[in-house]
């Protein structure tokens, strides 16, 4: 065999070599073609349940953000039908948190998926949908009069002022004498030379019985 055999030979193994596939390959690649008898089962994702409460939660509310400034500022969203701040009963003052109703459920869905954790006055606002079942059915008692603090100072200056009977007033007095004596006691013990001023009033004229002659 001359040379140029030799080279022929060669050069069919290496075509054959370069059309044939190599072993291993392909085998990473699916084919783009279903094949016959085989059907692919796609996995359907369980769809999101519509959203039908329009009653939003608010925490975490930072302090000047009342019910007026509440209603300004989600009325960009949409219409707000009534909102309520939770407050202290003695005080007035706000407890931080509070809840908001709007007219469209679809609305209240993008207030609570856009405005949850947004910053406002340092604070972290917490805003989460309020389903339909766990609405407390006297959320919203009073909530149209708005928050009327009671007024302590004006109930406790109208017991004062109050006419008292004789056996109020006579308990009054006694109550005052006794702290007087426990003030002089303490003044004699500490050693102090000092006489304190009778208490005018103490003494009070027992009341008198009319006595009705009969003819």
């Amino acid at each position: 065999m001359g040379l140029r055999e030799k080279k022929r030979n060669q050069r069919r193994v290496l075509a054959r070599r370069s059309a044939a596939p190599r072993s291993g390959e392909g085998k990473d690649f699916l084919p783009l073609e279903e094949r016959p008898g085989k059907k692919r089962v796609r996995e359907e994702q369980p769809e999101e349940p519509e959203n039908t409460s329009t009653v939003l939660y608010i925490g975490h509310i930072p302090h000047g953000f009342y019910e007026e400034q509440m209603q300004g500022f989600f009325q960009q969203f949409g219409t707000v039908k009534r909102l309520r701040i939770a407050r202290n009963r003695k005080t007035g003052k706000s407890k931080h948190y509070g809840f908001i109703e709007f007219e469209n459920p679809e609305v209240a869905k993008i207030v609570a998926d856009e405005m949850n954790n947004y910053l406002l006055f340092e604070h972290t606002l917490q805003i989460a949908i309020v389903p339909p079942e766990k609405i407390h059915p006297k959320l919203w008692k009073g909530v149209r009069r708005g928050f009327i603090p009671i007024d302590r100072v004006a109930i406790e200056r109208r017991r004062l002022n109050k006419d008292k009977t004789i056996e109020e007033h006579k308990k009054l007095v006694d109550r005052i004498v006794k702290q007087d004596e426990k003030r002089r006691k303490r003044i004699k013990a500490a050693g102090i030379d000092y006489e304190c001023p009778p208490l005018i009033g103490s003494v009070q004229p027992s009341a008198k019985k009319i006595k009705f002659i009969e003819d």
